[in-house]
């Protein structure tokens, strides 16, 4: 099991130096925020790769119906050739509660989706060489090959993970498509009612496994696991490991509270960075 930090926020310099410590301390990605208006997340990552030679980059996520999936195309492939084939693209539906700006963008789910799908299939497109799509929403055609190759990736295919709802079948059907899921679950207390969420465990995340496995999913199908563990590595670890074992490839520490960029946020994050990620001492899980 691989471990990554998603860095909330702060300056471009900020983010830069928490991800270069990153890479000192041990984890094995960084993750950055790709907002509406913010720290470029591709330009950001691009410095990262300058200076990181080991790391894998990504956003988390990408908002992908909100995006030229030509444009995200070649900013996922500039990345992987800097990094020398280190690029992963996250993408999603977007959220429309966190802060979206009023551009304009489509904010019913159907059109999103249906976005979605076209663009994955575009930027797959795009990256094997291809010169022409259309589809729905999107339509392109470039008769210029030698673009084609001056932005071919290192890796074939770049990894795209995407978000896929637990229990929703069309949802997680969209992840068989690409070559991760970062799992979103929507759950309930059947005795309390259907308002009252219970937070996902293992157990959740093992039936996400069985459902990819059974449908059809490729055996090396990154599945991601996030959230927050302490700096003591013993006690980070014990909380880690039940998600390996349910299937996860992926842990990533994640810290949302606002505001992100408070002097005592930032504080924390730049020491639980330093004390390396919760896998490093797990027995029996790699």
């Amino acid at each position: 099991m691989r471990a990554g930090i998603v860095l909330p926020g702060g300056t471009a310099t900020e983010q830069l130096g928490q991800a270069i410590s990153a890479e000192e301390a041990g984890w094995d990605g960084v993750f950055v925020w790709e907002a509406g208006y913010g720290v470029d997340a591709w330009s950001l990552l691009a410095a990262i790769a300058a200076r990181t030679s080991r790391v894998r980059l990504g956003t988390m996520l990408t908002p992908l119906p909100w995006r030229r999936p030509w444009k995200v195309a070649s900013q996922a492939a500039t990345l992987d050739q800097l990094s020398g084939g280190r690029a992963i693209l996250a993408v999603g539906l977007g959220a429309i509660g966190t802060g979206l700006p009023d551009t304009g963008e489509v904010t019913d789910i159907r059109g999103r989706a249906q976005r979605l799908d076209e663009a994955i299939d575009l930027i797959r497109s795009l990256w094997a060489g291809g010169t022409s799509y259309h589809g729905r929403h999107y339509q392109y055609e470039c008769d210029r090959d030698d673009l084609s190759r001056a932005a071919e990736p290192v890796q074939d295919p770049i990894p795209i993970w995407v978000v896929g709802v637990w229990p929703r079948p069309k949802s997680l059907r969209r992840a068989l498509r690409c070559d991760g899921i970062i799992p979103q679950y929507q759950l309930s207390d059947r005795a309390a009612g259907p308002d009252d969420a219970r937070a996902a465990g293992p157990d959740d995340a093992r039936a996400v496994r069985d459902w990819l496995t059974a449908h059809g999913a490729a055996p090396g199908l990154d599945m991601v696991a996030e959230g927050e563990t302490p700096a003591d590595p013993a006690a980070g670890a014990a909380l880690v490991a039940p998600w390996a074992q349910a299937g996860c490839t992926w842990w990533l520490e994640t810290r949302w509270e606002m505001p992100h960029d408070s002097p005592a946020r930032m504080a924390e994050l730049s020491g639980r960075i330093a004390a390396g990620p919760p896998t490093a001492s797990q027995p029996g899980v790699s």
